[in-house]
């Protein structure tokens, strides 16, 4: 764990191992996937399910039982607690009005009386979503990816989820179940991916896939796009906490860890205005390590990619987190919505003491599936207008297209391209 002040002449060196973490592919893991992908290609199930097999140790004797069947899903469904499934409704609820607000409608401009124009927007036909199985199993994720493609209109969700010794959270089954989900394949890796962008005698062809996975899901993502769309390359999770110096230590501390303990590659950093606070703050951590089922995960990432900065002011710590663009950020300080109108880049962020980031993970309503890396300056979190595409209309009248047809023809000229500019000049020659 890095304890820095943003002043330091060495501050960039040091915090630069941080920054670059996770950042690389090893060709050996490409390599991997590509051969994986190309089997899937061609050889289908076959290859499906000898690699399902293989790394899941499932010893499925042939390719119909890489398909959870109703009948296990409501088993599963009824073997969560009423409890359980009442909060995991009650995500479903609240995610889903949070997306509705995000809908856009076809639309026609009839500003000018001789052309309309206007968009047509229309849900994607399919989408896979992928929910990670193995060191941890996320109900949320499957809220997080199916409700907006629900609100978006798909027509169908194919989710994949690797069920590594054919172990799976009945959660996982009741939140698809609840959120609308059509088929779930016993799936996963590079091999799931491959399968929902190319299509098996089993896993139907998607036209887009999303949700987040390790390494090898993500490589796999980022080879198939352009024969599929996909949602974004999800990275290690981060959270970033600006603070003033106000607030329980203790509290921070815990949203720290909050995200140390998803994976060894999860960075967790503060940046507080008060040293004292910060040095409270990875005492509280050490003291809440011990106390975790997953300490060997979070103490391994915060040892190697937690830091506690500080710096002179809350506007120094605005300009450094629109530099790290973090997935997460929290601002823990007395006047959040004073700082707000600073901050440029983040995934979701999350105002004063009493919004950990967690309630954003689970049923805040805004999506978790959030970018990371730094890409926040480019990329948004997933939302409704990932699972629609939109067609731009365009209706010229005769009188339209004589108004502004000069103009067509001038500008194809000075483009060089004669037909362009034929296919208009010829109308505005024959009026027939």
């Amino acid at each position: 764990m890095l304890f820095l002040d943003i002043n330091d002449t060495d501050f960039d060196t040091r915090f630069a191992a941080i920054l670059t973490r996770g950042e690389e592919t090893s060709l050996q893991v490409t390599e991997v996937v590509r051969g994986i992908i190309k089997d899937i290609r061609s050889s289908g199930d076959d290859a499906l399910l000898e690699y399902t097999n293989r790394f899941d140790r499932l010893g499925l004797a042939d390719a119909a039982g890489l398909e959870i069947t109703s009948a296990e899903i409501e088993a599963a469904v009824a073997a969560v607690p009423a409890d359980d499934l009442a909060a995991l409704q009650l995500a479903v609820e609240r995610v889903a009005r949070f997306h509705e607000k995000q809908k856009q409608q076809t639309w026609l401009s009839t500003e000018e009386s001789d052309i309309l124009l206007g968009q047509k927007v229309t849900p994607l036909n399919r989408v896979g979503i992928y929910v990670p199985g193995g060191k941890a199993s996320y109900p949320s994720s499957v809220i997080m990816n199916a409700v907006p493609a629900k609100v978006a209109g798909v027509r169908e969700i194919i989710m994949v989820c690797p069920t590594p010794g054919n172990e799976i959270n009945p959660a996982v089954l009741a939140a698809a179940k609840l959120a609308g989900v059509d088929r779930i394949f016993r799936v996963g890796g590079a091999q799931a991916v491959a399968a929902l962008a190319y299509g098996t005698a089993s896993v139907p062809k998607v036209d887009k896939i999303t949700g987040p996975g390790n390494i090898y899901v993500a490589t796999a993502k980022q080879l198939v796009f352009g024969q599929v769309g996909i949602d974004m390359i999800a990275g290690p999770s981060e959270i970033l906490v600006i603070n003033d110096g106000s607030g329980n230590p203790a509290h921070i501390a815990a949203d720290l860890l909050s995200q140390a303990e998803h994976d060894e590659l999860a960075s967790s950093i503060l940046i507080t205005t008060n040293r004292g606070f910060g040095e409270k703050v990875v005492a509280e951590v050490e003291r809440q390590l011990a106390q975790l089922s997953r300490e060997s995960i979070a103490r391994a990432s915060w040892d190697k990619f937690g830091a506690v900065i500080v710096a002179g002011s809350v506007e120094d710590a605005a300009v450094f987190s629109n530099r790290i663009a973090p997935e997460h950020l929290e601002l823990a300080v007395a006047d959040p919505f004073g700082l707000l109108p600073l901050i440029e880049n983040a995934g979701a962020i999350f105002m004063g003491h009493w919004t950990p980031e967690a309630a954003g993970d689970y049923l805040a309503g805004p999506n978790h599936t959030l970018p990371t890396g730094g890409t926040a300056r480019f990329f948004s979190p997933l939302s409704v207008d990932d699972f629609v595409k939109k067609s731009s209309i365009i209706s010229f009248s005769e009188q339209g297209l004589k108004r502004l047809g000069n103009r067509i023809v001038q500008i194809a000229g000075l483009e060089g391209l004669e037909a362009h500019a034929r296919s208009v000049r010829l109308r505005l020659e024959n009026h027939g």
